[in-house]
C-alpha cells in the first residue's frame, strides 16, 4: 500500500506537517492484524516519547487543533463483533501515544473487522495481546503516515512535510530509537 501524500491523504495535515496514508501490521495470538490511516489531525506530535513538535517548534497548545483521522483495523483472527469495537476503541490509546489532543472540533473515526467473520470471544490473554498489537500498529501506522510525505503546495499554501533528519536527531537524542 502507497503511503504518504497519496490518494485520500494529499489535502491532509497532521501536527503542523504534511500528513496521509500510513499503514502498519503485526502479528499477535497467531493472527495478523493491519492498521491503515489517513492523518488529518492537531495536537503535539510525540515519537516514541520523545517531544518532537515541541522540539521542532510545532507544538500544539492544549484545545487547539482539529480535523480528523480516520482508522480501519483488519485481522485474521477470529472475533466477533464487541471484540472488534473493543479493538477499534483501543486505537484512540495510540492517538493519545503519538499527542493528540482530541480536540472539540477533531472526529476521529475507526472501524475494525475480521476476514474470518465472527467467532466466540477469545480468551483475555488472545484479546489482551490483539489489543496490544492495535495499539502498536496504529502509533506505527501514524508514524509512517508523516515520515512517508511530502511537501505539498496546494490553494496557495504551503504544507511542509515532517524533517526526517532533524526528526531523528530529536529521537536519537531521548534515546527514542532504541524502543
Amino acid at each position: 500500500v502507497e503511503e504518504g501524500a497519496v490518494g485520500a491523504g494529499t489535502g491532509t495535515v497532521a501536527f503542523g506537517f504534511k500528513g496521509g496514508i500510513g499503514t502498519a501490521s503485526r502479528r499477535a495470538a497467531g493472527a495478523t492484524l493491519g492498521v491503515l490511516v489517513q492523518t488529518n489531525f492537531g495536537g503535539d506530535l510525540r515519537i516514541n516519547g520523545a517531544p518532537v513538535g515541541r522540539e521542532l517548534g510545532r507544538g500544539s497548545p492544549a484545545g487547539a487543533g482539529g480535523g480528523s483521522v480516520i482508522i480501519v483495523v483488519a485481522t485474521d483472527a477470529g472475533v466477533g463483533s464487541q471484540a472488534l469495537r473493543r479493538l477499534a476503541a483501543r486505537t484512540a490509546l495510540a492517538l493519545g501515544r503519538v499527542g493528540s489532543l482530541g480536540s472539540h472540533g477533531s472526529g476521529d473515526y475507526a472501524i475494525a473487522f475480521s476476514t474470518a467473520g465472527g467467532g466466540a470471544e477469545p480468551p483475555a490473554h488472545v484479546l489482551s495481546a490483539l489489543f496490544a498489537a492495535v495499539v502498536e500498529a496504529t502509533e506505527e501506522a501514524i508514524v509512517n503516515s508523516l515520515f512517508r510525505a511530502r511537501s505539498m503546495t496546494g490553494n496557495g499554501r504551503t504544507v511542509p512535510a515532517l524533517p526526517l533528519r532533524e526528526t531523528l536527531a530529536i529521537l536519537q537524542r531521548y534515546g527514542a530509537l532504541q524502543r
